[in-house]
């Protein structure tokens, strides 16, 4: 009797490949999701190699490459949320499958931030987000089965007042910056911001996503979004203004006589008007999850007529996060530990080598080595038996 591995090794490559280019992407699997993955992360990849410029110039196309500042990785944590949704059935979970599911949502976040505390340890430049996302994971978990009324409810409150509430607890805490605050408070995107992407991101994933005329509306009100956000903001280069504000006092009498000025709500102004990258404030939010909305319409709109030539970039979006930790890995060896890079150049010829080596292994091993392990440790977590299907 022939076993499923050696079946698998007596298959033709050639016949692999066919199958793969025909089957990869169909539905149920929403291959306009995996595209802007993909888009993600070599926006991310651009903002860590390239020669970009700081801030965008509508009039000046040269500026345009600084929109890989900020704005990949909040499309990462908006996807990120598309995924939570589809995991669980866009919310309709069921009750006997809840604790499991709960389980396994614990069991990824905390894999996703293992990882990610490897990579910090390479020692590159990189503002390394696997940990936080591991976070994201985690904190989801209370919302799995909430309304989407609620959520809706939950996306706005955090995008709209969770900067300027930051602002203040940032003047009030008098410069605290512990290990677990500096993480989900006031690091390159606090807590709060990631919420409201991830929050956002379940919303949306709970539409009828095989549908033209979402993909439409997502374009649409992408781009009046993406217009107030970084029409009516701040887009200066002073970023995280939780701490580039003026030192907190750290006396009582200084505490006192700054709560008594107008000091506290200069700065919930500031954060509100906000648009820089990773400023985190509220026309920040608008602005990257308006572009990050439209980018993912486009990418669903595109991936029926430009299937073929797009299917490289599903593969690389099927296995984000281990194209994303291959990336990081790569760099170290380019530039070694503690090294610099910043060129064009060596951006492209990292994502041609990513969409290559992510495409062969989708077609000769399937899902992403990372994914796989993550995968495997969620099961575990729920106590999922090996092949058993899973909520």
């Amino acid at each position: 009797m022939t076993t499923g591995a050696a079946s698998l090794a007596s298959i033709p490559p050639w016949l692999n490949v066919s199958t793969w280019w025909r089957t990869f992407g169909r539905p149920p699997r929403i291959m306009g999701l995996d595209i802007a993955r993909a888009i993600a992360i070599i926006g991310m990849i651009g903002a860590h190699l390239g020669q970009t410029a700081e801030t965008i110039e509508l009039s000046d196309p040269s500026t345009w490459s600084a929109i890989v500042h900020g704005n990949p990785s909040l499309l990462f944590a908006l996807l990120a949320g598309f995924s939570i949704s589809l995991m669980t059935r866009r919310g309709a979970i069921a009750p006997a499958d809840v604790p499991a599911m709960r389980l396994r949502m614990l069991g990824r976040g905390a894999t996703i931030f293992v990882i990610g505390l490897f990579l910090e340890l390479l020692n590159t430049p990189i503002a390394v987000i696997l940990t936080l996302y591991g976070v994201l994971y985690v904190a989801i978990i209370p919302l799995l089965r909430w309304r989407t009324s609620r959520l809706i409810l939950t996306a706005a409150l955090l995008g709209l007042c969770g900067p300027p509430l930051l602002a203040l607890l940032t003047t009030l805490s008098a410069g605290a910056n512990g290990g677990g605050i500096s993480l989900v408070l006031f690091g390159s995107y606090p807590i709060t911001v990631w919420l409201c992407f991830g929050v956002t991101g379940m919303v949306l994933g709970r539409l009828r996503l095989d549908r033209t005329r979402t993909a439409v509306w997502f374009v649409v009100v992408g781009v009046v979004l993406l217009t107030i956000g970084y029409g009516l903001g701040d887009t200066g280069t002073s970023a995280d203004p939780g701490l580039a504000w003026v030192e907190s006092p750290r006396a009582w009498a200084g505490w006192l006589q700054l709560l008594g000025s107008a000091e506290p709500f200069e700065r919930m102004l500031d954060a509100v008007l906000a648009a820089a990258p990773h400023s985190g404030g509220v026309m920040e939010i608008l602005g990257a999850g308006g572009l990050g909305v439209a980018v993912i319409g486009v990418c669903i709109l595109l991936s029926a007529p430009l299937r073929w030539v797009l299917l490289p970039f599903a593969a690389l979006g099927s296995m984000p996060l281990s194209a994303y930790s291959a990336h990081v890995v790569s760099y170290v060896l380019m530039a070694g530990p503690g090294g610099f890079i910043s060129s064009n150049e060596t951006w492209v010829w990292s994502v041609v080598v990513l969409l290559i080596a992510t495409t062969a292994w989708s077609i000769f091993s399937g899902r992403g080595p990372l994914e796989r392990l993550t995968a495997r440790v969620a099961d575990a977590a729920a106590s999922v038996p090996p092949g058993a299907q899973r909520p």
